[in-house]
């Protein structure tokens, strides 16, 4: 059943279904680039900072031996560690400050306190053997492996100079320092070089699988979109409501109408004009068929004005509602509102 729903995943994530997946506190995080954040920071830490470290060390190591006859073993433990802490510490703090900065680049600085808790579901035995013996961690086995052997690589890049090897036995301790720094530095080089490969591939790995995880079947798609934009019937039930409290509205304007201009049968648009309210008649209603015909019917009921003027009212119903009419019906629109509003004598049709 498993494999089914997996085989029936053929749609790409949508961004609501990431959102969610970061907000459960889901990213793409590759191990590769985190150990290559760890190991170049602490590269960084050893070139620049654990020289001048490891001279302060040796110092104030010999000022401990030369003291060891005075003190007793636990104070020269206790010195001996505190000079270790004293060089290490810095290059470990940068070791850390590296992971943190992979981690934080690679899941944009997200950040979840829920997986602090601890769950006592993660300790069931059956899921931890199939991580165990599962794709995954055959595949973490295997980047092992190549990790080992890149370091291997390297080891036997520096260690194939066998004329430089020969030479530094018969070098004094200074220059033998020297030479162990370089050989380390040189070490360390290839190491990044090899890892930064390895680890820009895995981010691109990881960050497909990341993706292929959260892939949606087409009903996934469909039960989203339901949710997103609320269900079909439901819109349709609010567009509705819409529409009817709008024809509603629309209804109730027609009374305050100036005028209503008809086709005389199909089309009716009601127009309002108080030069105190507007520069220019605004359309106040306007129908087709059953609902012109109800204006027409409002219209008659409160004394509104109708004329019949077929091309001006097609005009006129192609403009929204509560809309001012453009210039160009200016002049035909200000005929007959003029007509309307001279005294019953003296109209004359427009």
């Amino acid at each position: 059943m498993a494999e089914q729903d997996k085989s029936q995943q053929t749609e790409a994530p949508s961004s609501r279904r990431l959102r969610r997946a970061r907000e459960q506190g889901q990213a793409p995080l590759s191990k590769e680039a985190v150990a290559f954040g760890t190991l170049g920071a602490a590269g960084i830490g050893m070139v620049t900072l654990l020289p001048a470290a490891l001279q302060e060390g040796l110092l104030a190591l010999r000022g401990v031996l030369a003291r060891s006859h005075a003190l007793a073993a636990p104070e020269v433990a206790g010195g001996l560690l505190s000079l270790f802490l004293w060089t290490c510490l810095p290059v470990i703090g940068c070791a850390a400050l590296g992971a943190v900065v992979a981690t934080m680049l690679q899941t944009r600085g997200l950040v979840v306190l829920n997986l602090l808790i601890p769950r006592f579901s993660r300790l069931n035995p059956m899921a931890a053997a199939k991580r165990l013996f599962g794709g995954e961690q055959l595949a973490e086995t295997g980047r092992n492996i190549l990790k080992l052997l890149i370091v291997a690589a390297a080891i036997g890049f520096i260690a194939g100079d066998i004329a430089g090897l020969n030479a530094s036995l018969q070098m004094d301790g200074a220059r033998l320092l020297g030479g162990i720094g370089s050989a380390s530095r040189s070490l360390l080089l290839v190491a990044l070089g090899a890892f930064a490969l390895l680890a820009a591939a895995d981010v691109l790995l990881t960050r497909r699988r990341y993706l292929r995880q959260l892939r949606m079947s087409r009903q996934d798609v469909k039960e989203e979109m339901k949710e997103s934009e609320g269900d079909p019937m439901v819109r349709a039930r609010l567009r509705q409501l819409r529409e009817t409290m709008g024809r509603q509205r629309m209804m109730a304007a027609v009374p305050t109408a100036t005028v209503v201009i008809t086709n005389p049968t199909h089309y009716a648009v009601a127009l309002r004009y108080v030069p105190k309210e507007s520069a220019a008649p605004r359309v106040v209603a306007k129908g087709v068929d059953r609902v012109a015909e109800r204006i027409r019917e409002a219209a008659r009921e409160a004394g509104v004005p109708l004329l019949p003027n077929p091309p001006l009212a097609r005009a006129l119903w192609k403009l929204d509602v509560d809309t001012e009419i453009p210039p160009e019906h200016w002049e035909a629109v200000a005929e007959i509102i003029a007509f309307v509003m001279r005294p019953r004598g003296a109209q004359a049709p427009p």
